[in-house]
């Protein structure tokens, strides 16, 4: 019996079955889950149509993704379901290690104040998934979700692509100019292209199980290298919402998915390591260490995202939080195609940016898999003492490795963002997401609402009467860091919006909140060519 109570969501006849005019929506998503609701929200901000299919009629079940980093928060809250995730789930920012029956070292992962969104949240990705169902309604004229909606086929052509799509009542086919395959790890419409993953499949199974038990662990990440309760494995324990733990334990190669997932097994594991059985369990899986991708994620009218694109190891939250990295990244520039605002070889640098994207994740996934599983006696001695060395000694602290955490992924030097000379001081680099600060009146304002989703400049100044000249199609946010605050224009109460942005800056701001381009306040003017080549347009006014 599961803590979550699903509930089923209402198939209806498609109107192609019923012999009505078929619907002439730009944009046909794949999948359901949070990749595939995310972008049609996102697109529907831009005021573009979708149509969103996915073959069940519930949200997924298990926690699945849980661990929700502060940049993909963000995303969520440009989106509009940031803060109810908040609100439900489990902040957290510290974590622990331990390397047998000692702990080894702390870490906090947001030591410094003045951010609106927290360093992680834990949420099950049934609950993420529900909120943006909610969200999606709030379109109603530009989201057309459908389920029991199954794709059997997309045939691109010249034009865009054909889907043809089976449900309860009959088959029926959209014509769409582009279809986002966000359809899992697992894609059909990957296959149906004819295309496979490239990489590494790692040669271990973890077991991962919710656990629901009245417990007094902190909200902290615990992660264990060879516990004596699961000796010469490792282990990591999560609290989620709802008194759910989620508990990973390493079982080895060779050991039976369908055996381990027997509950009379996972029972006795879970026991030995919180001491006695007097828990549920609500969710089992046995999963293998993955990590690949497509070569590209850009196939003509085709466009790929999330685990449909690209499968990580779980250890660091990459997975997730990388496919909402992705429809972060993607949903602007394609709306810009499909307004005719920029041309489609704009869709090129989604290509580029996200593969960039995924082969960070892929490095860090592949490093973690590798210190957490040993293969060979030198790279067993090499982890261990790191680990010996890390209670004592600074300096290999940073050698070890549970799992880096998702960052945010920079994209400074790619052909969009215009090169900025050094700053003397502070400063954010084109091709950097924006960092948070408290504006207005304090804790009650945050800088990151008012950038994101268009095109803007962000004007950094100690001199209000200096921030002139700025294009009259760009929105204009200016904030005074010095001296009284002009009307119109926002404070920085605690001086972190000079402290992280420097004074006397014009930012072009992408609608995705990375920087596009940075230049000194006298030289306004070349923020239209800054623009243009962030549409993809050239550098020529």
């Amino acid at each position: 019996m599961t803590v979550y109570e699903y509930r089923r969501f209402d198939y209806r006849t498609p109107p192609e079955v019923r012999g009505e005019r078929a619907t002439a929506a730009p944009v046909v998503i794949v999948g359901a889950g949070p990749v595939g609701l995310a972008a049609a929200i996102d697109l529907a901000l831009h005021g573009v149509a979708s149509v969103v299919l996915d073959d069940n009629d519930v949200v997924s079940v298990g926690s699945r993704a849980i661990c929700w980093a502060k940049r993909t928060l963000e995303i969520f809250d440009r989106l509009g379901v940031g803060e109810r995730m908040v609100d439900k789930g489990v902040t957290w920012q510290v974590g622990r290690l331990f390397h047998r029956d000692r702990e080894v070292y702390s870490f906090d992962l947001l030591p410094e104040p003045g951010h609106k969104m927290p360093a992680f949240i834990n949420l099950q990705q049934y609950y993420v998934e529900a909120y943006l169902v909610d969200r999606a309604r709030d379109f109603p004229d530009l989201i057309d979700l459908r389920w029991k909606n199954t794709v059997t086929a997309v045939e691109p052509h010249a034009g865009g692509a054909r889907v043809t799509v089976d449900t309860p009542d009959g088959l029926y086919t959209l014509d769409t100019s582009y279809v986002l395959a966000c359809d899992g790890a697992r894609s059909p419409v990957r296959s149906m292209l004819g295309l496979d993953f490239a990489g590494r499949v790692f040669e271990e199974r973890f077991l991962i199980a919710d656990v629901e038990m009245k417990a007094d662990f902190p909200s902290e990440r615990w992660f264990w290298f060879e516990p004596p309760f699961h000796r010469g494995q490792s282990a990591l324990l999560h609290k989620q919402p709802d008194t759910i733990y989620r508990i990973d334990l390493q079982l080895g190669w060779d050991a039976d998915p369908d055996a381990e997932k027997d509950p009379e097994r996972v029972t006795e594991r879970i026991a030995a390591m919180v001491g006695h059985r007097d828990f549920a369990l609500d969710w089992v899986s046995v999963y293998t260490f993955q990590c690949r991708r497509l070569e590209r994620f850009v196939h003509g009218p085709v466009v790929f995202a999330g685990d449909s694109a690209h499968i990580v190891s779980p250890f660091g939250a990459r997975g997730g939080n990388g496919g909402i990295q992705d429809t972060d990244n993607l949903c602007w520039k394609l709306a810009a195609v499909v307004t005719g605002e920029a041309p489609a070889s704009l869709l090129d640098s989604y290509d580029a940016e996200r593969t960039f994207g995924a082969d960070e994740n892929i490095r860090n996934s592949s490093r973690s898999t590798t210190f957490m599983t040993p293969k060979s006696a030198a790279e067993r001695q090499f982890r261990d003492a790191v680990l010996d060395l890390a209670a004592d000694h600074e300096f290999a602290r940073k050698l070890v490795n549970s799992g880096r955490l998702s960052l945010p992924c920079s994209l400074e030097g790619f052909p969009l963002q215009t090169p900025a000379a050094p700053a003397d001081g502070p400063a954010v680099a084109p091709g950097a997401s924006c960092p948070d600060a408290p504006v207005g009146n304090g804790a009650d304002g945050w800088l990151l609402d008012r950038l994101g989703g268009r095109f803007s400049v962000l004007t950094v100044t100690d001199d209000p009467s200096a921030a002139r000249g700025v294009p009259n199609d760009l929105d204009q946010t200016v904030v005074a860091t010095a001296g009284p605050v002009p009307t119109g224009c926002l404070a920085d109460p605690q001086g972190l919006v000079a402290a992280r942005y420097g004074t006397g800056w014009h930012y072009l701001v992408r609608p995705d909140q990375h920087v596009a381009a940075r230049v000194p306040l006298a030289a306004a003017a070349t923020l239209s060519t800054a623009h243009r080549r962030a549409l993809g347009l050239g550098d020529t006014a």
